[in-house]
């Protein structure tokens, strides 16, 4: 194979079919495809094909914990409200998600944009400690976590499937 060709095969894949005209390209793109060692026969009907595949992986970054500055926290306030734990959905919008916090030993608190709080329990052989950086996931098509269904990748490695959402909420005395 020449230099030449070499160089204007892939060119000759791009150019259009035009009737029964004999040109080139099937076999500029033949030698092209033998010198790299694909050896299957290319036609014209392969020769216009493309595939696009696209893949999302969303990070969701760590909570920061706010500095307490001891004169400013002395307590002007009563007592703090308790926090309890609610049955919600299956599922929550992954754009509502900002951020995470590691909570316990296979619990997460997810931050949402509206300002709820709702805990991820994992599965019993995950650590929620391996989560202490944020989680990956992969984009789904309706743009939800799911339990039961998604998988939450740490930056360590560890793949961990969601069990259960509770929706954290002021206890009512």
């Amino acid at each position: 194979m020449t230099f030449a060709a070499a160089l204007l095969a892939p060119l000759a894949l791009l150019l259009p079919e035009t009737g029964d005209a004999v040109h080139p390209a099937p076999a500029a793109a033949r030698e092209y495809a033998e010198w790299h060692g694909h050896v299957e026969e290319i036609t014209s009907q392969n020769q216009n094909q493309v595939r696009i595949e696209q893949r999302m992986t969303i990070r969701i970054v760590p909570r920061p914990t706010p500095r307490v500055n001891v004169l400013t926290a002395l307590p002007d306030s009563e007592v703090e409200s308790q926090l309890v734990e609610r049955k919600m959905a299956k599922c929550v919008p992954v754009s509502a998600i900002a951020g995470v916090q590691v909570n316990g030993p296979s619990n997460l608190i997810l931050f949402l944009r509206d300002q709820r709080m709702v805990t991820a329990a994992l599965e019993r052989s995950c650590r929620a400690r391996d989560f202490y950086s944020g989680f990956y996931l992969q984009r789904s098509t309706d743009g939800k976590l799911c339990v039961d269904r998604d998988t939450l990748l740490s930056r360590s490695g560890a793949n961990c499937r969601l069990t259960r959402f509770r929706e954290l909420v002021t206890a009512e005395d």
